[in-house]
């Protein structure tokens, strides 16, 4: 019987932050792709209509962490948010084993951040303030490992 991989066991690395505190997510979403279709009706072919497709559609990529201030990607995010100062760089997301080695590897290129969000505060709550970040890209593959 095979063994499956553990969807907790990941690591985030972006390209534009060597601090290791910059790759501490706890939850990443958004890794899905889809072709797109568009339906053709032929003349006189009246029982179906033809299904072709024009191309590929990505989701964004969410990232859930801890609120952190200060880092290389939380300034990145500021810039591009606040001042509309956009400057793409790459993420990559790998699927890890016991070991640490990579199962699976995604390669987002040329992200920049799109929304941004914090956790509500709750007086009556005691739960960690955590951030949500939003990524949109021009590209993402799958990566051999």
């Amino acid at each position: 019987m095979p063994d499956f991989p553990v969807v907790f066991h990941f690591k985030v690395a972006f390209g534009n932050s060597a601090d290791e505190q910059d790759n501490r997510f706890q939850e990443v979403a958004g890794l899905s792709t889809e072709v797109t279709v568009e339906e053709y009706r032929e003349g006189g072919v009246n029982h179906h209509s033809h299904r072709l497709p024009t191309g590929a559609k990505f989701n964004n990529l969410v990232l859930k962490r801890g609120y952190l201030s200060g880092t290389a990607v939380a300034d990145w995010c500021k810039q591009a948010i606040e001042n509309f100062e956009f400057k793409p760089t790459d993420v990559d997301v790998s699927l890890l084993d016991e070991n640490h080695q990579p199962l699976a590897h995604w390669s987002f290129t040329g992200a920049w951040p799109v929304k941004w969000s914090i956790s509500d505060l709750k007086a009556q709550e005691n739960a960690l303030a955590i951030e949500s970040l939003e990524l949109a890209y021009h590209s993402f593959r799958r990566v051999e490992t």
